[in-house]
């Protein structure tokens, strides 16, 4: 059992049994308060198998796989950008146990074959800098802090001049330089290689950006709910119990069925 498990047993024992107290094991349970929950019969015996039940309750939701979202975007298009701060990042930051975010900053790119300039981007060559920034951000920081970097810049009136203090700001043991050699070298490219080629292995291809899939698939229906309310949309195709978040989340009209 997980250590956080047996914290969470012990406190709701000790604040049922001693109030503000000293917390001590009734004196017939001869098992230490890491076996409590090992069996319904030690539970019991211990009086605990409230607080069991709700531990494996836990443990059980969160052996359900959570909602895998990709998303396939481009760092200055302003639809991407868009989703991306106003649908994206606000319902991960409520819902990121039960959803995995996946970002693949390519898009509507192009691979050419040319040493001085290997990559075309549909917004200019700004925005594959911009790519590349944010793929050596995701690779040289924990995902949590890139999530966070990424929002910061794509919420920016200027994504590229903001790149700087939004590190500084999320990852402040991160040197710029790092970002700087990782875009002007050979572990940029090749980060942006391989973002072009699961941006080419999705299958149907795709025809726009943002492109996102759930759970490896895309699906028009899934795109269009996604639109109008990720949060809804992630709540519906979790296979778990819903985490609060989700079963007091307003409706605003629009019901899955």
């Amino acid at each position: 059992m997980k250590r956080s498990g047996i914290l969470a047993v012990l406190l709701l024992v000790c604040t049922e049994r001693s109030g503000f107290g000293m917390c001590h094991p009734k004196p017939a349970c001869r098992y230490p308060p890491s076996q409590w929950c090992r069996s319904l019969e030690i539970a019991i015996e211990c009086r605990v198998e409230k607080q069991c039940m709700e531990v494996n309750a836990t443990r059980s939701n969160q052996a359900v796989p959570g909602v895998s979202v990709t998303l396939y975007y481009e760092s200055l298009c302003p639809d991407c950008r868009e989703f991306i701060t106003q649908q994206l990042f606000p319902t991960w930051t409520m819902l990121q146990d039960i959803m995995a975010v996946t970002l693949v900053p390519y898009g509507n790119a192009k691979e050419l074959r040319s040493a001085n300039s290997p990559f075309t981007c549909q917004h200019g060559e700004s925005e594959c800098r911009g790519n590349m920034i944010e793929a050596c951000i995701l690779n040289l920081t924990e995902h949590s802090l890139a999530f966070h970097i990424i929002y910061c810049m794509e919420s920016s009136a200027d994504v590229l001049s903001a790149a700087q203090s939004c590190l500084r700001l999320y990852a402040p043991s991160v040197p710029w330089s790092r970002v700087d050699s990782c875009v002007k070298g050979d572990l940029g490219y090749q980060l942006m290689r391989a973002n072009a080629l699961m941006t080419r292995a999705l299958n149907p291809a795709h025809t726009h950006v943002p492109w996102i899939t759930f759970n490896g698939e895309y699906t028009e229906e899934n795109e269009d709910k996604a639109m109008l309310s990720l949060f809804q949309l992630v709540c519906h195709l979790y296979k778990g119990v819903k985490p609060p978040a989700c079963t007091g989340a307003p409706m605003n009209g629009m019901k899955y069925l």
